[in-house]
């Protein structure tokens, strides 16, 4: 896909709501079932400034999408944002605390490609005629943004969510050795999306997502 600076302007706001919202939903969970460390540090926040790394959500994504463009790849973004810190032994419930915050994230994900849906579907009927198309492209941006990030972090693969969510139902015995993954979690999951073999997973779920949404744009819209 060819990115021109329009569409690249209108993706600005769809990502930082969606990473913004995403580690908020992780720490409004954590705070839920406990533990109260995010919110001390000011990760409780709807602040996109609180939950931006410098180099994985700014410096990282440029040089991947300058070099992925440079090489005629169209612009290949990955990136990730500050970890919410959370203390597993403040829950009361150890692994249901971890599970429901790991799974925050993602759901929160998940209701926003929903909700940039209806953002399109009352854009069409209610916003000035100016504004409709650009409007519209904004919103089918959230959707595949949001569709992508919820079915990436529900790979399960330490440090992403979903590896969070495989090891609370893991034996203890198997999740030891399952933690011993996390340190190279990110490079393995990289390394896969490069060689393109887990978009072979991941690529139809999102297309179903993304088909969800505009047949009920279609249906309301």
């Amino acid at each position: 896909m060819n990115l021109n600076l329009q569409q690249i302007l209108l993706m600005i706001l769809p990502l930082i709501l969606a990473i913004t919202l995403h580690e908020a939903a992780h720490a409004y969970a954590a705070r839920h079932f406990g533990d109260n460390t995010a919110e001390k540090l000011g990760r409780l926040t709807l602040n996109p400034v609180a939950h931006i790394d410098p180099v994985g959500t700014i410096l990282v994504p440029l040089l991947m999408f300058a070099g992925s463009a440079a090489v005629g790849g169209g612009g290949f973004l990955f990136g990730w944002a500050k970890p919410v810190p959370i203390i597993t032994r403040h829950f009361k419930n150890v692994r249901l605390g971890m599970r429901i915050t790991a799974l925050a994230g993602p759901l929160s994900n998940l209701a926003m490609m929903f909700l940039w849906t209806m953002v399109a579907i009352i854009g069409k009927h209610l916003a000035p005629s100016s504004i409709i198309e650009p409007l519209l492209m904004m919103s089918l941006y959230g959707m595949q943004i949001n569709a992508a990030l919820f079915v990436l972090n529900m790979v399960p693969i330490l440090p992403l969510d979903g590896g969070r969510v495989l090891d609370t139902f893991l034996p203890a015995k198997y999740s030891y050795q399952f933690n011993k993954i996390e340190p190279y979690g990110i490079w393995i999951v990289l390394i896969l999306l490069l060689t393109g073999l887990l978009w072979i997973v991941l690529q139809p779920i999102m297309e179903v997502l993304f088909y969800l949404c505009l047949q009920l744009l279609k249906i309301m819209g």
